[in-house]
C-alpha cells in the first residue's frame, strides 16, 4: 500500500500566518502559500481579502488547507474605525456595509453558479434587500461567564471572573464584554459590567470550561422593539444555590433597568454540554411576565425565553414581505385554495399569507412541539382563522396525507440550516405544485436543491437576497420556483 504522501505547504495543527487575498462564499477567506513545490490554497473563515491574520491548520489536504482564525494581525485597507467593542460575532464590523453587501451578493451568485447549475443566476436576480437597522438590530444575546478570562495587552488567558462571549478560537476562555458590541442594547451592554462585579462579588465562581464546573453558567437577554422591555434568564448550575439570593438579584435588575424589566427567570442546568438550556434543566419565573411581545406586519407574536423567533425582527419584516411578495405574485393560484408552509416555525410567514388572501387556508408543519404550540396561540391573538398547524416530520406528515398530491398550487418552504433531506424533498416534488417558495438561511444547502427540483422540472424564476445579520458572513435567500 502507498505511502500517504506528506504534505509539503502546511501540517494539522500548524500555526501560520498568512495575507488573505480573495473572498468565498460564506465568509472565508483565501489565502495562498506559494513555494518551490507549487501554489495551495488555504481557506480562513470570517476574513477580508488584505488582512494579515494568525490562524491554525485544522484540515488538510493534497490541494488545500482550511484554518481557525486567531488574531487578525493587519487590518484590511478597506476597514474602517468603530466606537464598538470587536466580538466573534461581529468579524465584519470595520468593513463598510456597502463592501459587505456586494461580497455577499457575489459569492452567493457564484454558489448557485457552481452548485445550483444556474449559469444565467444574474439574470434571475431579483434585489438585495438590506436590514433596516445596520447597529444595534439583534433581540437576543446569550453572554457566557467564565473562569478564564484573556487579557488583550498581554495576549495571552488568565484566570479571572468574565462575562461576555468566548475569545475567537478557544472553547475554554472568555472575553468581557466591557462596552457597547454595536450588535444588541447600548444600555444593557454598558451595564454588563455591573452585572459581572455583581455576580463576582457573591464570591461564587463562573462557569471552569475545562473542569466543567462553577456556578453562574450564562446570562441571556432578550428584548422587544414593539414595546423596548427586556426579559432575562440568570443559568446557572445547582450546586451552592442556597448562596445566591435569586429575589435579590432581580432587585439589582430592577435598579439597573427600571420598567423595562418585562421578567426575570431562573434556569438550573447541571449537564457539562456547552448550551444555555438543559434538556433535563428546570426553568422558574422569579420577577415580573416569563414572555414578551414583539410585532411584526401588524400582527402581535408573544415570545418566551426558549421560543425560536427571528433574531432581526425589523429585517424579518422585509424578508417576509418579499416571501409573500413571491406568494402572491399570481394571487388567482392562492386564493380559495391550500397553501403548504413546511418547517414553519412559529407560523409567521403562514399567518401573514392568510391575512392577505381570500378563504385561503394555510397548513403548517413543523418538527418543532413549542414552536407549533407557539404558532397556535398567536392565530388566536390576531383573530386569524383558515390556519391548522400540525407538529410532525415534514417527510412523515407528506407520507400521512397523500390527500394533498397533485391538489396544492402554492408551497412555502424554510428548513433549518442543513436544507431539505433528498427523501423529503422527492416527497415535496410529488405533490406536484405549481410554485415553490422557498426561503433558506444557508444558501449552499438550497444551491443544491436547486439542482434537484430543475430536474424535476421546475424552473427558478426569481431570487433576492436578505441581509438579516450585518457584520457577518450569514445571508438569507429567497428563491421564487415555478413549473
Amino acid at each position: 500500500m502507498p505511502r500517504r504522501e506528506r504534505n509539503k505547504f502546511v501540517k494539522r495543527g500548524q500555526i501560520i500566518e498568512i495575507l488573505i487575498e480573495d473572498y468565498a462564499f460564506g465568509g472565508k477567506g483565501i489565502g495562498r502559500i506559494r513555494n518551490e513545490h507549487g501554489e495551495f490554497v488555504v481557506f480562513v473563515p470570517n476574513t477580508l481579502p488584505g488582512q494579515l491574520v494568525k490562524a491554525q491548520v485544522k484540515k488538510s489536504s493534497k490541494k488545500y488547507a482550511e484554518c481557525k482564525l486567531f488574531e487578525v494581525l493587519q487590518p484590511s485597507e478597506d476597514e474602517i474605525s468603530m466606537p464598538y467593542q470587536d466580538i466573534p460575532g461581529a468579524p465584519y464590523m470595520q468593513l463598510p456595509i456597502e463592501k459587505q453587501h456586494a461580497y455577499k451578493k457575489q459569492s452567493t451568485l457564484e454558489l448557485f453558479k457552481r452548485i445550483g447549475k444556474i449559469v444565467d443566476i444574474e439574470h434571475k436576480f431579483d434585489e438585495f434587500i438590506s436590514s433596516p437597522h445596520t447597529f444595534h438590530y439583534r433581540n437576543k444575546m446569550e453572554y457566557g461567564f467564565s473562569a478564564i478570562g484573556y487579557d488583550r495587552e498581554l495576549k495571552t488567558d488568565v484566570d479571572e471572573f468574565t462575562l461576555g462571549f468566548k475569545r475567537r478560537g478557544t472553547w475554554w476562555c472568555g472575553d468581557n464584554l466591557n462596552n457597547d458590541s454595536g450588535l444588541f442594547d447600548t444600555e444593557l451592554e454598558t451595564n454588563l459590567k455591573k452585572i459581572k462585579t455583581y455576580c463576582e462579588q457573591t464570591g461564587l465562581a463562573p462557569w471552569h470550561a475545562p473542569r466543567k464546573e462553577g456556578f453562574f453558567r450564562y446570562f441571556v437577554v432578550r428584548k422587544s422593539y414593539k414595546t423596548n422591555k427586556l426579559l432575562f434568564n440568570l443559568v446557572t448550575t445547582s450546586h451552592e444555590l442556597s448562596k445566591f439570593d435569586l429575589n435579590k438579584f432581580s432587585a439589582f435588575l430592577l435598579d439597573l433597568f427600571g420598567k423595562r424589566v418585562a421578567g426575570f427567570l431562573h434556569t438550573i442546568n447541571d449537564e457539562i454540554g456547552d448550551r444555555t438550556i438543559a434538556t433535563t434543566g428546570s426553568i422558574n419565573l422569579i420577577y415580573g411576565k416569563d414572555k414578551i411581545v414583539e410585532e411584526l406586519l401588524g400582527l402581535n407574536f408573544e415570545i418566551s425565553i426558549k421560543s425560536f423567533f427571528q433574531t432581526n425582527p425589523k429585517c424579518a419584516e422585509k424578508l417576509y414581505s418579499k416571501v409573500v411578495d413571491y406568494a402572491l405574485e399570481n394571487k388567482e393560484a392562492i386564493d380559495n385554495t391550500v397553501v403548504l408552509d413546511l418547517f414553519c416555525g412559529t407560523g409567521t410567514i403562514g399567518q401573514i399569507i392568510a391575512n392577505k388572501a381570500t378563504n385561503t387556508k394555510i397548513v403548517g408543519v413543523d418538527i418543532v412541539a413549542s414552536a407549533i404550540d407557539d404558532a397556535k396561540e398567536n392565530a388566536k391573538r390576531n383573530n386569524i382563522e383558515g390556519l391548522q398547524f400540525y407538529a410532525a416530520d415534514v417527510g412523515k406528515f407528506l407520507n400521512e396525507h397523500p390527500e394533498y398530491i397533485n391538489k396544492i398550487r402554492t408551497i412555502i418552504l424554510d428548513p433549518a440550516r442543513a436544507g431539505i433531506a433528498p427523501k423529503t424533498l422527492k416527497k415535496i416534488i410529488n405533490l406536484n405544485a405549481e410554485r415553490l417558495v422557498y426561503v433558506s438561511c444557508n444558501p449552499a444547502t438550497q444551491a443544491r436543491d436547486t439542482e434537484q427540483l430543475m430536474l424535476a422540472g421546475y424552473q427558478l424564476k426569481k431570487i433576492s437576497l436578505v441581509d438579516q445579520f450585518p457584520h457577518t458572513a450569514h445571508i438569507e435567500t429567497v428563491v421564487l420556483f415555478e413549473k
